[in-house]
């Protein structure tokens, strides 16, 4: 049984058929990356995931737990975290302060501060920092940083590398490689040869729709078959 399963979903914005039948699979301990062209369901994929945009119809089992059906909190509170484009950090907050508010009621805020600083060092620097002087890949560190501590197994991660300077997405790529060693992550990224770095699989999405799966190599990059779908 895979960690994750979601199995032909179909999910609509109002009366936009987005996903068609969606289907894929993520194992415990894997990378798996999301690619395709903008507006092919990537984040929708992720949305569903979450109950955010309920399929509506189709399955998405967590564990072996259904999903589908359930509300938003109740995916969260199995272990599934989401670090969405926007990141969504406290700007006027510290990075410590960020990182505790992100600590599950009861749970033990030193060791998840921890955690965070032991997996993001950068962080640890910039402690008593407020998190809106970061710079873009600092910020993004501390997003995953708040998925890691909320005790998640699973973190979808939306497009980490989105507006920031190509100089800064080497700090992204190794945010989530050090994220990685802690928890599965379903990946959204745009930047194929960065998903190719970072991912063990991939899945390519167009038009709602899986059509093209595989192991995430090098050689991706380079398939005309692929480099057509995204440059479509």
């Amino acid at each position: 049984m895979s960690l994750l399963e979601i199995d032909d979903i179909h999910t609509y914005y109002g009366e936009s058929h987005i996903l068609e039948g969606v289907s894929l699979e993520v194992e415990d301990g894997e990378v798996v990356a999301l690619i395709g062209r903008n507006g092919v369901g990537k984040t929708t994929t992720l949305r569903s995931v979450l109950q955010l945009t309920a399929p509506r119809s189709g399955s998405i089992t967590y564990r072996g737990e259904e999903l589908v059906g359930k509300r938003t909190h109740e995916v969260a509170d199995l272990g599934v975290g989401w670090i969405p484009e926007e990141r969504r950090v406290f700007s006027q907050l510290s990075v410590t302060e960020n990182i505790r508010v992100a600590v599950p009621k009861g749970g033990d805020v030193d060791a998840a501060l921890e955690l965070a600083f032991d997996t993001f060092p950068a962080l640890a620097e910039r402690s008593e920092a407020n998190a809106g002087a970061l710079s873009g890949g600092q910020q993004q560190m501390l997003a995953i940083a708040r998925g890691l501590v909320g005790e998640n197994d699973l973190l979808l991660i939306d497009e980490p590398s989105e507006g920031l300077a190509p100089q800064i997405v080497s700090d992204v790529a190794e945010a989530v490689q050090n994220a990685a060693r802690e928890a599965t992550v379903l990946l959204v990224e745009q930047n194929l040869p960065l998903a190719m770095d970072l991912a063990d699989r991939f899945y390519l999405l167009d038009n709602g729709q899986v059509v093209e799966d595989g192991e995430a190599t090098s050689g991706v990059t380079d398939d005309e078959r692929i480099r057509r779908y995204l440059s479509a």
